[in-house]
């Protein structure tokens, strides 16, 4: 299991053409939001998470009232900076097998902080 984080930008209107069984094609509009940044990290680093204070933020938006990149910017400073400052704390916290260890987890914090901070404004959506 894990967790997938998405930074989407504003709805737009795609022009598609498509192909049909009968072999003609067709053109259709829709919308679509891009896609402008997506992520992939283990469960297994929820310990870390919580210790550095952003779980809620990064597994849990949706719960916590964050929709926009913005808001997450603050929380994952603040936690990367935790995590800076003693990183013995959250390599105690690491699972046994090493699947979501802190010398991945401080890295994949820091490219989301570096993907909310160049796109402040996009839309935040998890699945877990």
């Amino acid at each position: 299991m894990s967790l997938d984080v998405y930074l989407y930008g504003p709805e737009e209107l795609t022009a598609c053409e498509c192909r049909c069984a009968c072999g003609e094609r067709h053109s259709h509009d829709h919308m679509s939001k891009p896609t402008l940044f997506g992520a992939n990290y283990t469960h297994n680093g929820t310990a870390m998470a919580d210790a550095a204070g952003i779980y809620a933020a990064v597994w849990r938006p949706d719960k916590n009232g964050i929709t926009h990149a913005a808001q997450l910017i603050e929380p994952l400073r603040i936690g990367i900076a935790a995590m800076e400052a003693d990183p013995a704390r959250f390599i105690a916290v690491e699972p046994p097998n090493k699947w979501g260890s802190f010398a991945s987890f401080l890295p994949w914090c820091k490219e989301y902080l570096a993907a909310c901070g160049a796109n402040p404004t996009a839309t935040v959506e998890v699945s877990r």
